[in-house]
């Protein structure tokens, strides 16, 4: 394959191990403060610092108490919402035995990660009195970025790469742990640039620079379609699951993707509920709106 990229005059692909990359900070003897590890908490942590900025601004529909019980469940919920649905979705196999609760070999579920936040949002704002959907727009815009640093960290691990790159491209890199060793498309790059970055400016420009947020699910409307719109394109140069390339054979789409529509249609929606409802009234009047 190198040999014919060669030949062709095509781009040479860049080694990952070239980069310098390792997938932890540092180790003491068995130990490692893996980078994957790190992203979670610092995801976390960001989104809790952001969220806490978010609800001193007009309109917010909640107090810091009810700040700091999200970021608790919500915490909860990614993680066993994550692996939960990791193994519901992808790896059924594992339901009943000892490897399902194994976290530290990987495995984890965007969509059920979603899943377990909703859960969690729900726990908060029905013991809370708080309007659950305005709850989700405020959780929805601290998201992306936090999925960023996730997507980053895969990356720094050498892992879930893009499929075999098909022509010329630039950025094609190789990376150690494919058998294969074929120049693939750096997908979680992708990932970390499109669902994770620019989803992620452009919630929080329209939450600080606009009155998005006093309309109900318009903010989190907004990032269930972008969500799954950039999973469903990005999942086009993602390499599929060992054990789920069948499904795109089958099917012609990757198991993310079907995943992914059901996400499109709701996101699609909440965006026309809240279009069609008039703005809360602290959208007018510039004072906080209750909950």
């Amino acid at each position: 394959m190198l040999s014919l990229l060669a030949a062709s005059g095509a781009t040479d692909p860049i080694y990952w191990q070239d980069l310098g990359l390792r997938p932890y900070l540092f180790e003491i003897g068995s130990f490692q403060l893996r980078f994957y590890s790190l992203a979670y908490l610092l995801g976390i942590l960001l989104g809790y610092w952001h969220l806490s900025k978010m609800i001193k601004a007009p309109g917010s529909p909640m107090a810091q108490r009810h700040a700091d019980d999200l970021f608790f469940y919500c915490t909860l919920g990614v993680i066993l919402g994550g692996r939960l649905g990791y193994v519901a979705f992808y790896r059924p196999e594992l339901f009943g035995t000892l490897d399902m609760f194994k976290l530290w070999e990987g495995g984890m579920s965007f969509h059920g990660g979603v899943i377990g936040v909703l859960v969690a949002i729900s726990w908060v704002a029905w013991r809370g009195h708080l309007n659950w959907l305005r709850i989700c727009d405020y959780i929805a815009v601290n998201v992306p970025l936090a999925y960023m640093l996730g997507r980053l960290a895969n990356f720094v691990n050498g892992e879930l790469y893009g499929r075999p790159v098909e022509g010329d491209f630039p950025f094609a890199m190789i990376f150690p742990s494919d058998p294969l060793q074929l120049p693939r498309y750096p997908s979680q790059l992708f990932q970390a640039g499109l669902e994770g970055l620019l989803l992620g400016v452009i919630l929080i420009a329209l939450f600080w620079k606009t009155r998005a947020r006093y309309r109900p699910g318009l903010l989190v409307g907004l990032f269930t379609v972008g969500m799954g719109v950039g999973r469903f394109v990005n999942e086009f140069f993602r390499e599929p699951d060992a054990h789920l390339a069948n499904v795109v054979v089958e099917t012609g789409l990757s198991r993310g993707q079907w995943l992914s529509l059901p996400m499109i249609a709701v996101g699609l929606g909440v965006l026309a509920f809240a279009l069609a409802r008039p703005a809360i009234g602290g959208a007018k009047a510039g004072k906080p709106a209750t909950a």
